[in-house]
């Protein structure tokens, strides 16, 4: 690509209706190329050149789109500075919500091979872009022409399932763990974008500056509790990328061993009975503890050449990182080294149980019945865990197929878990204890 035709067409266009800006560099005429499909990333602050040069690749040669809702043209000369040959880069900047319908703007979806967005305020990407055309036609590029996409900052928070989006502005890890129903705390899972091996994953970025691991636990404990889903997160260090390619297979790109940057895959611990949040309530503190190994972490280093990875497609193999294990105590963050984790993560372990049980009383000093109209209990198991996530010794009675009795007499008073399971489902309940002295 000549300088002569960067600096010709490096001029700024104005929408009508000035509903958007349109920043051009490159070729004008479109070109089809094959791209190679996948998701880059990015943690924030400046972009990691290698990972940048990753996601120029897998256009093929192609066009590049940037959206965004707030900035400039930086994007344009910087990726043709990166040495990978690509047809042309355009900057459309966003106005306001009714560029979301412009024709101009959902050609240039349709027409490119790559799809990146832009650093600025996730919640005005969804407000603008969620249900419009814009978000179908990107989701359609990315199932039917294997367009490759990635973001930055918010422009990555919004790639996942499951979504932090900001309405009400950030929220601070101690924020959110003092209370994970506080106002601020705004996870979405209305539909939105759909990337390859993100549909059970909400993402967080600038992860070291300030310190968002508390934060991240709160967002997969509020998901478990809202939507009964145990959903796994990605998280990326200020200048620090992971990108995945169409098998599955994540790189950390980043600076290290100059600098300490790391990639976070987080879970919930598998290896447990019982493993959802204690105390996942408004107005109270957070604790996901069980043991202080509730959340198991994959953190991998950031290098030059993405030589260190993990596995999307089971989530537990991975090359070059350390396991960890985050957990919190009535509002309080803590990590520990931890084992690799040894059971099946994407194992599906939670399920509604039909609605019609009913539990009672509930608190008990002794003895709780759960009952049922239409569903025949004998084929479910009931187990009790104490807070620690261990079995608690208990007794069961059944009266029929439809009502048993579980003897509670022997344990101390305190919060405990019921789980009953069986044909395929899980469900796990509160039980509180009042024991008798």
């Amino acid at each position: 690509m000549s300088r002569f035709i960067i600096i010709i067409l490096f001029i700024p266009f104005a929408g009508f209706g000035q509903s958007y800006t349109s920043y051009f560099t490159g070729n004008p005429n479109d070109t089809v190329t094959n791209p190679l499909g996948g998701v880059c990333l990015m943690g924030g602050a400046t972009e990691d050149d290698n990972a940048m040069k990753w996601f120029l690749q897998g256009a093929d040669g192609g066009d590049i789109l940037i959206l965004r809702t707030s900035g400039s043209n930086g994007y344009n000369g910087y990726l043709y500075s990166l040495g990978v040959a690509i047809n042309s880069v355009e900057t459309i900047l966003f106005n306001n919500s009714s560029a979301s319908y412009e024709p101009y703007i959902l050609q240039k979806i349709q027409h490119a091979e790559a799809i990146w967005f832009a650093g600025g305020d996730q919640w005005t990407y969804a407000s603008y872009w969620r249900n419009t055309p814009v978000d179908s036609l990107i989701n359609l590029a990315i199932q039917q022409r294997n367009v490759i996409v990635g973001g930055t900052s918010a422009g990555m928070a919004i790639l996942g399932k499951y979504y932090f989006s900001a309405q009400n502005g950030t929220v601070t890890s101690a924020e959110a763990m003092a209370n994970p129903y506080n106002s601020k705390v705004k996870v979405d899972s209305a539909n939105f974008l759909s990337c390859n091996y993100l549909g059970n994953v909400i993402t967080d970025t600038h992860f070291d500056n300030p310190d968002r691991r508390g934060r991240l636990d709160v967002f997969l404990a509020r998901i478990y509790t809202d939507y009964g889903v145990f959903a796994k997160g990605i998280a990326c260090d200020e200048y620090t990328a992971v990108c995945v390619d169409i098998n599955g297979i994540a790189k950390a790109y980043g600076g290290y061993p100059a600098y300490d940057d790391n990639a976070y895959f987080i879970q919930n611990n598998c290896e447990l009975a019982f493993q959802a949040p204690e105390n996942c309530t408004p107005g109270n503190p957070l604790t996901w503890f069980l043991g202080g190994e509730a959340v198991k972490v994959y953190r991998v280093k950031g290098t030059a050449s993405g030589s260190n990875t993990f596995d999307l497609n089971d989530w537990k193999t991975g090359t070059g990182g350390t396991w960890l294990n985050w957990s919190v105590s009535n509002g309080t963050f803590s990590e520990q080294q931890g084992n690799a984790i040894d059971c099946n993560p994407n194992a599906v372990n939670d399920y509604s149980v039909p609605d019609d049980i009913i539990i009672s009383p509930n608190p008990s000093s002794d003895w709780i019945f759960l009952s049922s109209e239409k569903t025949d209990l004998l084929d479910f198991r009931f187990s009790v865990y104490n807070s620690l996530g261990q079995k608690m010794s208990i007794e069961l009675k059944y009266h029929s197929g439809k009502k048993v009795g579980i003897n509670l007499n022997r344990l101390e008073t305190g919060v405990y878990f019921l789980q009953i399971s069986g044909n395929g489902n899980r469900q796990t309940h509160h039980v509180i204890i009042k024991a008798e002295k």
